[in-house]
């Protein structure tokens, strides 16, 4: 099971349009698989994960981040991306809001970053019972996309979402 719902959509193709080769973001670089590890992945998910495939690399527009952490079972998936902006790129606030304006399904959350939300639904990929969170967090020139699907509450879904997210910030 892939985590690209079509709330995630809007996220997906604001990285991979910003994706090309050279300039470094400013400040320290988050490798988002160090950060959250296997076991951390394991405990979000309640399920042994597959060994995961990070990838972390210099885009024109600053530096990327990103693991996918999918069960052995098929069905629940952690996926986490952090993009760094360099210094005269479009800035996570404003990709935050680029994110938020488009869809008007984005709820906020409160202390956390700078800007942080919320969507919720259904994953498209595995059919209409498939359980999705996505969590969205600004903060300094970094943007956190974090989705996490086949829990079944989405209270829990989106606290461990959230405290993903506040272990990730710590390195920011």
């Amino acid at each position: 099971m892939r985590l690209l719902p079509a709330i995630a959509a809007p996220a997906l193709s604001l990285v991979i349009c910003m994706s090309a080769h050279s300039a470094v973001a400013p400040g320290k670089q988050v490798d988002v698989a160090a950060v959250i590890t296997k076991a951390d992945a394991e405990a979000a998910l309640g399920e042994v994960v597959k060994e995961p495939q990070p990838r972390n690399g210099d885009g024109a527009d600053g530096y990327y981040s990103r693991c996918n952490y999918y069960s052995e079972k098929p069905g629940k998936s952690l996926v986490l991306r952090v993009h760094q902006a360099a210094a005269g790129k479009l800035d996570a606030k404003k990709q935050f809001e680029m994110l938020s304006g488009g869809n008007g399904k984005i709820e906020s959350i409160s202390g956390l970053g700078d800007r942080a939300g919320y969507i919720k639904g259904t994953g498209q990929a595995s059919g209409p019972d498939e359980k999705v969170m996505m969590v969205y967090v600004a903060k300094g020139n970094a943007l956190i996309t974090i989705g996490i699907a086949g829990l079944e509450d989405e209270m829990m879904a989106l606290n461990k979402a959230k405290e993903i997210a506040k272990k990730i910030l710590t390195q920011l």
